[in-house]
């Protein structure tokens, strides 16, 4: 009987339960009729030690064959082919990370710069939705300009904005692999700018009622609706839409509404709330909007949750407005400039922006909390049809 080669395709596939021998080590194990592995043993450092060489049918007899020939050479140079086999699987994934790795660890390094340690997963979506799935499985030392021009191509000059978002991200992404030790193309992104030209997007700012007419509009919200109250107090506030609408009873003491960190657009440290005075105007809608609250909420939609953007939108829509609720924060904002001598700062952060470097904040202690509520108990003049300008 030959030493060597001893099994046949057919033969190999017709054998029941039991160990077979092809010879020089290398033996078929079924643990049925149908399947089974592929083992060679060998003698490494004077210990016999068995190599599992992959499942029967699915690595043919040949594949286990050459697979035993490399072990063996292995064996004559003095390694063991089981640790070797080991490291070159770790020495392969140091060398061939794809994208998708890198980014969620770029993700992850970059948590902690992020609003509500990206919980809200906003600074990774234009990644997960417009590059990583066509790029998530490409080797990152592998990308060059033309991959990322070809990913975005289809959305750059449609959505400008996400696109420009994605392509920093990816920028971010290719820094972090070059500081992990990988051959990357620093510069790749930026060719790629080049490759896709000059966005014809044009970046549209949301219509804003003028500060004139603001009041006309202010006097027609009288029926003591959800909508009705939600738009008074965004008129009377200057706040975003979604901190208003998330507005929880829990959040008001006395005459000041005291905004969380996590709930203010642009607000990395969460240690930082927001405080917004509260006028008598405002106290009257809010006791006005207490009767509409539930689960603690003051601004309930009909059926569960919250009021949404899209329904204070829809009432300034049929109307036949241009304006929509975000665009108050504008009026209010020219009001400041056209009608007060409001300092920058102060009106800056009325409408919750941050101002001043990081080395000036850190110095200066004030919200500006007593002139900011001057300011609205005059803006609320002028929204009730007063002058506001007193």
């Amino acid at each position: 009987m030959r030493a060597t080669n001893r099994l046949s395709a057919k033969g190999a596939a017709a054998l029941g339960r039991g160990k077979y021998a092809d010879g020089a080590g290398l033996w078929l194990v079924k643990e049925e009729a149908i399947r089974g592995k592929w083992v060679l043993r060998a003698t490494v450092y004077g210990r016999r030690r068995e190599m599992g060489l992959g499942p029967f049918p699915a690595v043919s007899l040949a594949e286990a064959r050459r697979k035993a020939d490399d072990a063996r050479a292995k064996v004559r140079a003095g390694l063991d082919p089981i640790k070797e086999r080991e490291r070159e699987k770790r020495e392969a994934a140091r060398n061939l990370h794809l994208l998708k790795d890198v980014a969620a660890d770029c993700y992850e390094a970059r948590k902690a710069e992020l609003k509500g340690d990206g919980k809200a997963g906003r600074w990774f979506s234009p990644l997960e939705l417009h590059v990583l799935p066509k790029l998530g499985k490409m080797p990152v030392s592998d990308i060059d300009q033309t991959d990322i021009r070809d990913c975005l191509k289809p959305i750059w000059h449609t959505k400008a904005a996400t696109a420009e978002k994605a392509i920093g991200r990816l920028a971010l992404c290719m820094k972090h692999a070059a500081a992990l030790g990988f051959q990357v193309d620093l510069q790749a992104t930026e060719k790629a700018r080049a490759l896709l030209g000059k966005s014809r997007h044009k970046v549209e700012n949301i219509p804003a009622l003028p500060w004139q007419d603001v009041p006309g509009f202010y006097a027609s919200l009288t029926d003591g609706t959800v909508t009705h109250l939600a738009l008074r107090l965004l008129i009377l506030t200057g706040v975003r839409s979604a901190p208003l609408r998330f507005l929880r009873e829990s959040q008001i003491s006395g005459d000041v509404w005291t905004i969380p960190a996590e709930a203010m657009k642009g607000r990395r440290d969460e240690t930082t709330e927001f405080r917004v005075p509260l006028v008598p105007e405002a106290l009257a809608v809010i006791q006005a909007a207490m009767a509409h609250s539930r689960d603690g909420f003051l601004f309930p939609s009909v059926r569960k949750g919250v009021i949404s953007d899209a329904t204070m939108s829809r009432l300034m829509e049929r109307r036949g407005m241009q304006a929509r609720p975000h665009g108050f924060r504008s009026s209010l904002r020219d009001w400041l400039a056209e009608a007060t001598e409001a300092p920058h700062d102060v009106a800056e952060t009325m409408l919750g922006h941050v101002v001043g470097g990081s080395v000036e904040r850190a110095y200066r202690r004030t919200d500006f909390l007593d002139q900011r509520r001057a300011l609205l108990e005059r803006w609320a003049g002028h929204v009730t049809g007063q002058s506001g300008k007193w």
